[in-house]
């Protein structure tokens, strides 16, 4: 679905924020809290929208309207993307409505475009379905999942091959196996695995993360030792690429923190050099790292900072 401009009022479709705290608007400083934080207590959906949207103002009521049924066993936010650029970049947002659904702070699902009222039960179903309502695929889901979260990437290859086994189309099982090539130093076939999934599902949350992870490996691998990239920064702190070479040789390393701290840097000294490149490079490794991974949540906010100071 395109984002093609309309006529109107520009209005937020739907009835706006819910007094009882199910439905309410957000923006880029208070996702994490909004979203991440509160994923953790109930699932959270989030409908990416714009005032010239037409798409949006079909699916907007009927998203408030479903939410409001489910009766506090979803929440919805609201993100308008005119006032929140930065986040629907992060996000890769390629078109709206865009809709993703956190749960235990993590992605859990999503769809693009206006979806009919009897999809968007079932897509709510699906998120709020306890463990002795799931099928057995969603069961064996949730312990490869377990067991990739616990480094247990046998277990979990093996449960996520089992189930690709009988659907080979499981977006959740092509990530989670990919995840696992990935553990494994094997992006080749990571790469292989992804590059099945159909266009329609290219920009679920789970594998544009493990796309990001992909393209990270990719260049870090290339970036060398960090002596030789550390001694040109301690000789010229104004060398944003020796900076920047510095931060991929870290993240080669496994050092994510100093990686974010080296492109933060950058971007506290001159957020567009080289076309925004430390900023964009930034939020990809936010979605590798994952929307509720501690670094991911401490960088956020401090670039929210940055960028609205």
């Amino acid at each position: 679905m395109t984002m093609e401009p309309i006529i109107g009022d520009g209005a937020q479709p739907g009835p706006g924020p819910d007094s009882a705290g199910l439905i309410k608007d957000s923006s880029t400083a208070d996702f994490a809290a909004d979203v991440i934080e509160a994923s953790n207590e109930v699932p959270v959906i989030v409908d990416f929208w714009a005032p010239w949207c037409g798409p949006c103002k079909q699916l907007g009521p009927a998203l408030e309207k479903v939410v409001r049924e489910a009766g506090g066993a979803v929440r919805l936010v609201k993100i308008n993307i005119d006032e929140n650029q930065d986040l629907a970049q992060q996000m890769r947002i390629q078109s709206i409505p865009a809709v993703y659904a956190f749960k235990d702070g993590q992605p859990a699902d999503g769809f693009t475009g206006a979806l009919p009222e009897s999809d968007l039960k079932r897509f709510i179903a699906k998120l709020t379905a306890t463990p002795a309502q799931e099928s057995p695929v969603a069961q064996a889901l949730e312990r490869a999942e377990a067991a990739l979260q616990a480094n247990d990437f046998a277990t979990a290859s093996a449960l996520f091959s089992a189930i690709l086994s009988n659907d080979a189309a499981n977006i959740e099982a092509i990530a989670g196996l990919a995840a696992c090539y990935m553990a494994a130093k094997d992006p080749a076939k990571a790469r292989a695995l992804l590059d099945q999934v159909a266009d329609e599902h290219a920009d679920h949350p789970k594998i544009a993360a493990i796309r990001s992870a992909l393209e990270l490996a990719e260049e870090s691998a290339k970036a060398g030792g960090t002596e030789e990239h550390a001694a040109k920064v301690a000789a010229d702190p104004g060398d944003h690429q020796a900076r920047f070479d510095l931060a991929m040789a870290r993240l080669a390393g496994g050092e994510r923190q100093g990686a974010v701290n080296e492109l933060m840097e950058i971007i506290r000294r001159d957020r567009e050099w080289n076309d925004d490149a430390a900023r964009k490079q930034l939020l990809k490794m936010f979605e590798a790292f994952g929307h509720s991974d501690p670094v991911t949540v401490d960088a956020r906010r401090q670039l929210s900072s940055i960028l609205f100071s």
